[in-house]
């Protein structure tokens, strides 16, 4: 049975939601050049990052600690609830696929260059 691909139009760029369940939800985040999405978190979603094509600069941590570090394409990343992190795009921007658990909405920003609350 096909599933419907939602395109949901971002600051940044756009997301193409191509599974979501009770159980989980799949993704397609594609990063226009330059751009970045919110230093934020989660308080219960789950996610892991793969990078297709791009690269991105990632902001993440916890507590006192930050890591800020390139991301190459093949390389995937796990962000537990809880930890802070902001991806921005290279020259090229970026395509990011995105499993996670089903919580699309639980977004807590910490910073937004776009003026989002």
């Amino acid at each position: 049975m096909d599933s419907a691909i939602r395109k949901v139009d971002k600051p940044w760029g756009y997301e193409l939601i191509f599974a979501q369940t009770d159980r989980y939800a799949g993704k397609i985040l594609h990063v226009d050049p330059g751009q970045a999405l919110s230093l934020q978190y989660h308080e219960h979603k789950d996610e892991t990052l793969y990078l297709h094509s791009g690269e991105f600069e990632l902001v993440i941590g916890e507590g006192d600690e930050t890591i800020t570090r390139m991301v190459h394409p093949g390389e995937a990343i796990h962000i537990p609830p809880g930890t802070r992190h902001r991806m921005t795009s290279g020259p090229e921007g970026c395509d990011i696929i995105e499993v996670s658990t089903p919580e699309l909405d639980d977004v807590v920003r910490l910073e937004d260059r776009y003026g989002r609350a």
